[in-house]
């Protein structure tokens, strides 16, 4: 039986909550919207205010894209399945979600990426700023920054869809390419491999880039003056906050995918897998509205008048 002839998935990590559900659902859109607005209030501010536009927000706003982007790709799956009696997904839908989540998480290590370096080259090397982070390189680094993700993915995608599969049941409340990997019955050292290197590549390259740079900022920071202290710290406090509150995250996904979490209580476990993919989207514009002194001089003129 092949991927082709595999109509469905069921999610079989969906408790039986009875009338709670409706709670649930009300509690999942209210998350949503809230991300929705968030997100959009500052993409607009960042897009309407010329103040605004240097590389810090350009790169800020491709981040609260990918936070609407990647929330799409959960949120509406998941308040259908809060309220269905039978938790399926067509096979088409799920491996649509794969390809959503993925990207979405790709397309933040590698943003994230590359605000660190930006930072670096404002921080460490000021008189240079300009030259390095010109117009056309911003826009050079966007659409890299989009662009190699989509491509990963595309493969990943590619190399999971032909798999003969043995079954149909994943342990899980939304789809993971891993998940449809061990269900296969056919050879999966190719799908291995690859998973293993583009897994590698992204920590390995982006991550460890990113926390290269912030040691160098660092040290610049203790040899520099109080002002370029202020600055580090103003500028780079919620990018390292939401570094951190970001790979934390895919890290207990990737261990839960990998290793045995039958022993971990099941709503541990559900909280694990959707933590990635609600923390960043819910938290990082208020991180960055709340921490960045321009972004919050302009939205509080917004909601409350000329101050």
């Amino acid at each position: 039986m092949n991927s082709s002839q595999v109509s469905y998935f069921t999610l079989t990590a969906y408790l039986d909550s009875g009338a709670l559900k409706y709670l649930l659902f009300t509690v999942v859109v209210f998350l949503y919207i809230f991300i929705i607005v968030a997100n959009v209030l500052l993409i607009v501010v960042i897009c309407v205010n010329r103040s605004l536009h240097e590389p810090m927000y350009m790169f800020l706003c491709s981040l609260f894209v990918n936070e609407l982007y990647g929330s799409t790709g959960l949120f509406p799956f998941l308040l259908i399945q809060i309220l269905s009696d039978v938790h399926t997904v067509s096979a088409p839908l799920c491996f649509l979600q794969i390809f959503c989540v993925h990207t979405y998480a790709a397309v933040e290590f590698t943003n994230l990426a590359v605000m660190s370096y930006d930072r670096y080259v404002a921080i460490c090397c000021p008189l240079q700023y300009h030259t390095r982070m010109n117009p056309s390189k911003i826009s050079l680094l966007i659409v890299l920054t989009w662009l190699f993700p989509f491509f990963a993915v595309s493969v990943l995608i590619s190399l999971s869809a032909p798999l003969q599969l043995c079954g149909n049941i994943i342990n899980k409340v939304c789809c993971d390419n891993y998940s449809i990997v061990k269900l296969a019955c056919s050879d999966t050292t190719v799908n291995n491999i690859y998973g293993l290197i583009y897994t590698s590549l992204i920590i390995a390259c982006f991550v460890s880039l990113t926390f290269y740079t912030y040691m160098r900022i660092l040290k610049v920071c203790f040899s520099g003056s109080k002002q370029t202290r202020q600055k580090a710290v103003s500028t780079c406090t919620p990018h390292l906050a939401s570094l951190l509150n970001f790979s934390c995250g895919a890290f207990f996904e990737i261990a839960q995918s990998r290793f045995n979490m039958s022993h971990v209580p099941i709503m541990f476990r559900i909280f694990l897998s959707l933590y990635w993919l609600i923390c960043p989207p819910l938290f990082n514009p208020v991180l960055y509205g709340l921490n960045l002194t321009k972004i919050r001089i302009i939205c509080k003129s917004l909601m409350f008048g000329k101050m």
